[in-house]
């Protein structure tokens, strides 16, 4: 997880924010501003394809829960989890925002660490 992750300005500011706020566990935070400080922002049009960002349907491997499942990143005023639409400050959404298909996280989430795998990534 050391290279540097690509997101979209207003993705960067929603994240920031997020911190600001205290609503994520201090361990998070530390990783978030690391990764933040060393993110790469680009207008959405620049945005590669694979990379993971809200708007954009993403299917993962839960390697700690063996199975695979697909989701909407979308903005936290946009969730519908009947519908798979999850926010991208989820714990799932906050860990993968900003990679590329391929890459294995590791997350030390609130409800326990992560190890996602991304396997698609698609415009929607």
């Amino acid at each position: 997880m050391s290279q540097n992750i690509i997101l979209t300005t207003g993705t960067y500011d929603l994240i920031k924010d997020h911190i600001r706020r205290k609503k994520v566990t201090i361990e998070e935070e530390e990783l978030l501003l690391n990764q933040l400080k060393n993110a790469s922002q680009v207008l959405r049009k620049n945005l590669p394809e694979d990379i993971v960002s809200i708007n954009r349907r993403v299917t993962y491997k839960d390697h700690n829960k063996n199975e695979e499942k697909t989701i909407l990143l979308v903005g936290p005023e946009n969730v519908k989890v009947s519908k798979n639409k999850i926010s991208v400050l989820s714990d799932e959404g906050i860990a993968m925002v900003g990679y590329k298909e391929g890459d294995i996280i590791e997350w030390p989430a609130k409800k326990g660490n992560l190890k996602l795998e991304i396997l698609k990534v698609q415009e929607v």
